[in-house]
């Protein structure tokens, strides 16, 4: 469904080319300290503009409607919506006949009888992790003493940073493709014992929210799938301290689902972005037949650039459900 959470929920709504997209917070505690302001650095993190990210540029403005007053959350549930402006619905009546190869077009329209908003990929759209990032913030705010730091380590395929992957990008707008990337994450000052084992441990609940943003394909923790090839010997962790800390950190800060006072580092693997410039076969529903599909549209070469604080934001609204259980 839309909705995350228990103690700190979040319900999602709206679509791409909808008039807003937003998100309701229950579980807010009274007293926080919130305005629009607030939300400007991480936005700014996740706005398109950059070379290899969408043309298409909204205001990206937030608008608290409820569970603020005087400048301090009430305890209601809190609401931020953001307006779409910058829309080209008429690029994707194509996609009600052939459907995109690596989109939701065919299971949505099958699953909804086809009356799902189509247009800019309706709810399932990159654009529905703008009101996830407005989450993120308050949820950063709740967990004030928890550090969380996301930031792309690979571009595809490429190690390094921005310079190293600028060819590669230049390369896939040359050739009309797309490439995908990977983000690491690394939280500290979670309090030892966090997660609620069997089905709300530390790792599932993450990998949960994670796996919601669109275009992820994968997720490991610590060591991840290195793992399976190593000895109990190279993989364990001596604990070194009465406080928990280890000498090493193969399980990414989580023993048995429960967070064990050692760094969360865990790696995100998100896919090149679906709509691309190349033609592509599909089939087309108005003859029955294979035929070749071009995308109209703006959208991002590597999407992946603009991940890194979605992927903290779905971290800290985690954090902030299971911290407040």
């Amino acid at each position: 469904m839309n909705s995350f959470g228990q103690k700190f929920k979040v319900s999602l709504f709206g679509e791409s080319h909808g008039r807003a997209i937003g998100i309701v917070m229950d579980g807010v505690p009274a007293g926080i300290s919130l305005s629009e302001q607030d939300f400007t650095e991480d936005i700014r993190r996740r706005k398109s503009g950059a070379k290899g990210t969408t043309p298409r540029i909204e205001d990206d403005k937030p608008e608290i409607l409820s569970g603020v007053f005087g400048g301090k959350t009430t305890g209601a549930p809190l609401t931020v919506v953001f307006r779409n402006n910058n829309t080209r619905s008429s690029d994707y009546e194509i996609f009600k006949v052939m459907p995109r190869p690596g989109h939701a077009d065919f299971a949505a329209g099958v699953k909804w009888d086809n009356h799902n908003d189509p247009r800019g990929g309706g709810h399932f759209s990159g654009r529905l992790t703008l009101p996830v990032v407005a989450a993120g913030v308050v949820a950063k705010k709740i967990t004030d003493d928890v550090c969380i730091n996301a930031r792309l380590v690979e571009v595809g395929g490429i190690s390094g940073g921005p310079e190293q992957w600028q060819d590669a990008i230049d390369r896939a707008i040359a050739e009309g493709d797309s490439i995908g990337g990977i983000v690491e994450c690394s939280v500290e000052g979670v309090p030892v014992g966090a997660g609620e084992p069997f089905f709300d441990s530390v790792e599932s609940m993450i990998s949960h929210a994670v796996f919601s943003i669109p275009g992820v394909r994968g997720i490991e923790f610590g060591d991840g799938f290195h793992a399976a090839r190593m000895k109990g010997s190279e993989h364990n962790d001596p604990i070194i301290s009465d406080t928990g800390q280890c000498g090493k950190n193969g399980a990414g800060g989580v023993n048995g689902g429960l967070s064990n006072g050692n760094p969360i580092i865990f790696r995100v693997a998100f896919k090149p972005t679906s709509s691309i410039r190349k033609s592509q076969r599909t089939y087309d529903f108005s003859t029955g037949t294979i035929g070749t599909l071009e995308i109209p549209g703006r959208h991002d070469v590597c999407f992946a650039l603009r991940t890194p604080v979605v992927v903290e934001a779905m971290t800290a609204i985690v954090l902030a459900d299971l911290m407040t259980r």
